[in-house]
């Protein structure tokens, strides 16, 4: 007779069903695993025996064969010990198979049997209610992440002793207890950047309108400290949102909100020497790279040029889609890849062109090289170029507080709402019919005059909806779109006949 317990895999971002089958046939005692099995799932049959031995269950005295189907997708991690396990006492008529039925069964086991946490188990869990199972054990460490999920009567186990008496129904296992929800309030705020007020208007265009952006400005221009403060500016995320971005976190191995509604928006700031690997996932099995981890928040580039240029070329088809394709030999990964992408420059390699106190030491000719290591296409996609001054010391003293990010966040989501309360996807020739003539006419004379490509021209549309948004507008007027094509800065003809060194 054939056993089975409900398991599962990671594949990227998603869980794989998968069936541990366990048959005990005649012969001498042996312990196969089939079904793909890398070599961490072959390793469990070390960890299964020893745990199974101190928790005070005998091994069978005859040949055992476990299958882990589907046969064609190669099993990866430890979480398939606490299943392999069960199946085993299941075979050795110790647990029932009624029991089991419906039951998800996920944990690694240590030699003592101790169930130990395992990476993944939020995206586990929704593969399973989805399916149609409405159990799951999984170990107590996980407890956090699977208290965030509806639908399924999930319990916490601390060993294997455990699962089995709650199998057998001698004792119970308890549920998951949700986290009570906090916020930080001690996070960055909008309201510690002195000055700035173009950049800081720049953002709130970008929050509101999801805009990508590109800073350009001398070292010590609070670029980095600006693009901190980006996610604070982002509405809330929604419980659908919260929990996209709490199963990244948990399929990638990180630590999950404590519950949905305190998950903040990430912020993910890669160090210029990624791979592309490591920026948009890969490796044996599939893992989530920077892009996948920042879906919903911020991915920070500092210091862009100094990418190499094959890393920061993958990310030109993610910020149009907003997903990334893992192909491979043996199988396709499709993950989320939907941050707002905010990315820093200096304006040359040494950083002061164009300042108006310190002198820049560039040649014409470093300062092109600098620059071309940016493609094209890449500029092409950012939505705003905004140029970064340098604050004088003496206004740090001086200048005023700015808006605080909650004031800001509340104007963002206001126009978001006015956003999705008419399309949030509205295509071309409904821009088209939102925009007054006199707009329209400005528009074209942008294009001839600063030579923008069909993309930028959609984008500086785009961007002019968003200023309107923000202002309560529900026509695209003249002073929305000259504001929007202020931010096409990497697009003015000037610029492409002369370095940005002489830009003021």
């Amino acid at each position: 007779m054939t056993h089975i317990v409900h398991a599962g895999c990671l594949v990227g971002v998603d869980a794989c069903p998968v069936q541990v089958e366990a048959r005990i046939g005649p012969g001498l005692p042996t312990f196969e695993i089939v079904g793909l099995p890398e070599r961490g799932v072959r390793e469990s049959r070390v960890r299964v025996r020893s745990a199974l031995g101190a928790q005070g269950f005998d091994m069978p005295k005859r040949q055992l064969v476990l299958n882990l189907a589907p046969g064609d997708v190669r099993k990866t991690g430890t979480a398939f010990d606490l299943a392999i396990a069960t199946a085993i006492l299941a075979a050795s008529g110790v647990v029932d198979d009624a029991a089991l039925e419906g039951t998800l069964l996920l944990g690694e086991l240590a030699l003592g049997g101790a169930l130990r946490p395992v990476r993944g188990v939020l995206p586990q869990l929704r593969s399973a209610r989805d399916r149609g199972l409405t159990r799951a054990i999984v170990p107590a460490g996980n407890a956090a992440e699977a208290a965030l999920t509806s639908g399924l009567d999930v319990r916490v186990a601390p060993d294997l002793r455990a699962v089995v008496e709650h199998l057998g129904g001698a004792a119970e296992l308890p549920r998951p207890t949700p986290s009570v929800a906090s916020h930080d309030a001690a996070g960055p705020d909008l309201a510690d950047v002195r000055g700035q007020a173009s950049v800081r208007r720049a953002f709130e265009i970008a929050a509101a309108g999801g805009h990508h952006l590109l800073m350009i400005g001398p070292p010590g221009a609070g670029k980095t400290m600006l693009a901190r403060r980006l996610p604070t500016l982002l509405p809330t995320p929604d419980p659908e949102e919260a929990l996209e971005i709490a199963t990244v976190a948990s399929a990638a191995g990180l630590r999950p909100p404590g519950s949905l509604e305190a998950a903040p928006r990430p912020f993910r700031a890669p160090h210029h020497t990624a791979s592309a690997a490591a920026m948009v996932g890969g490796g044996e099995p599939v893992r989530p790279g920077e892009v996948t981890l920042a879906h919903r928040g911020v991915l920070f580039l500092d210091e862009l040029p100094e990418f190499r240029r094959d890393v920061i070329e993958t990310l030109r088809t993610t910020m149009e889609t907003g997903e990334v394709a893992i192909c491979r030999a043996r199988q396709r990964v499709r993950m989320p890849a939907g941050p707002l992408v905010v990315a820093a420059m200096n304006p040359c390699p040494c950083g002061y062109a164009g300042d108006p106190e310190r002198l820049c030491s560039c040649s014409p000719e470093r300062v092109d090289r600098y620059i071309g290591r940016v493609s094209g296409p890449l500029l092409d996609r950012f939505d705003l170029h905004v140029m970064v001054p340098r604050v004088p010391t003496r206004d740090l003293r001086s200048a005023p507080r700015s808006e605080a990010s909650a004031a800001v966040r509340a104007r963002v989501e206001k126009a978001r709402a006015r956003r999705e309360g008419r399309n949030a996807t509205r295509p071309l020739e409904t821009l088209f019919a939102e925009t007054e003539d006199a707009a329209l006419a400005l528009l074209d004379r942008t294009v001839d005059a600063l030579g923008l490509s069909a993309r930028g021209y959609v984008k500086a549309l785009r961007v002019a909806r968003s200023i309107a948004d923000l202002e309560g507008s529900a026509r695209i007027t003249s002073p929305h779109v000259a504001e929007a094509i202020q931010y096409r800065r990497l697009d003015r003809r000037p610029l492409r006949e002369r370095p940005l060194r002489q830009v003021g």
